[in-house]
């Protein structure tokens, strides 16, 4: 059984105290949040132990789960693991890239495990898509929110965009070589929409557009790749896949799935389309679950620390674009 307590009890914070007590694997040892009042109501509500400090929750864990705004990443998770605790961070790793760095140097070599919240690793669309993917060129996704003043301490892209690259980066293990981008500040003090072109070593592309300003959300992603094209809706948790296949002489006498004649050089295909839905998983639930079972039978964490700091690199390299866009507007004015 893993003793973990959780450090940040606000929105997202109180879903992850009611999906740890869910899981076999796991003792809630308790939480902490800063704010005393409402710390109070959260503990009679879950019936979970509400410590005075991160110190005392932190002694009395196996290991931590960090819920606290971003700011707060990377000194609450040092906190945890020079006390040999293991930590679980919600994303992004941190606000900024060379304390990333620091937890993955540190983690390693205190062999310590480390886990990022990239929870639509998680999320039906992809768990059900993943067996149709191969070598996706062009990737476009299409990310937005309602404004929510939660989550504006840091960019779009660290708030939301941050899921897509990551999600890009599992899928294209290829160099990163060009980055352009563009972003605009219209409630916030940092973009509050921004889009970003992304190409790799293999040619592949990825153009992904974030808004939290948005009239209705939308956390659609599609991938074209050789034979193949699909579709993913992680809002509705919903997924769309389109694969030509050899044509088979048997197949003349189906009416679906569509037969399509390519020309000599191809010949006869046929168009399978299908939706799968076999896996529907709580996705937080699943990644806290996986978190505990890489800690008690020493397997590497789905998501890594190293994971999170490549995701954490290349919105870095975003911001560095759009802020150069920015001046070069500025002085265009």
């Amino acid at each position: 059984m893993l003793k973990i307590g959780v450090i940040g009890a606000g929105h997202l914070g109180k879903i992850h105290l009611k999906c740890l007590k869910q899981i076999p694997e796991i003792e809630l040892v308790g939480f902490y949040d800063v704010n005393t009042e409402t710390a109070k109501e959260i503990s009679e509500t879950y019936q979970t132990k509400a410590f005075p400090d991160e110190a005392s929750l932190i002694a009395a864990s196996d290991a931590v789960d960090i819920v606290s705004p971003t700011t707060y990443h990377f000194t609450l998770a040092m906190d945890a693991m020079r006390q040999g605790k293991h930590v679980f961070i919600e994303k992004p790793i941190t606000a900024r890239l060379e304390d990333s760095q620091t937890i993955v140097e540190y983690s390693e070599q205190h062999h310590l495990k480390v886990q990022v919240g990239h929870v639509e690793r998680f999320n039906d669309a992809y768990l059900n898509a993943k067996h149709a993917l191969g070598n996706p060129l062009f990737i476009e996704a299409h990310r937005l929110a309602e404004f929510n003043p939660r989550g504006t301490d840091v960019s779009v892209v660290l708030d939301l965009m941050i899921h897509d690259i990551d999600l890009v980066l599992s899928m294209i293990p290829h160099d990163l070589i060009q980055v352009s981008a563009s972003g605009v500040p219209i409630i916030s003090n940092t973009p509050d929409v921004a889009n970003a072109r992304l190409t790799f070593a293999n040619g592949a592309v990825a153009n992904l557009t974030s808004s939290r300003i948005a009239l209705k959300h939308m956390r659609k992603m599609r991938l074209f790749q050789p034979n193949s094209y699909i579709s993913m809706d992680f809002f509705d948790k919903k997924v769309n896949i389109m694969q030509l296949r050899d044509y088979k002489p048997e197949d003349e006498n189906d009416l679906l799935p569509l037969i399509i004649d390519l020309g000599a050089d191809k010949g006869k295909k046929r168009i399978f389309i299908e939706s799968p839905h076999e896996i529907a998983v709580n996705a937080i639930q699943t990644e806290l679950s996986l978190f505990a079972k890489s800690i008690l039978n020493n397997l590497p964490c789905e998501v890594s620390a190293r994971d999170g700091h490549n995701a954490l690199k290349v919105a870095y390299k975003i911001m560095e674009c759009m802020d150069r866009q920015a001046q070069w507007v500025k002085e265009k004015m």
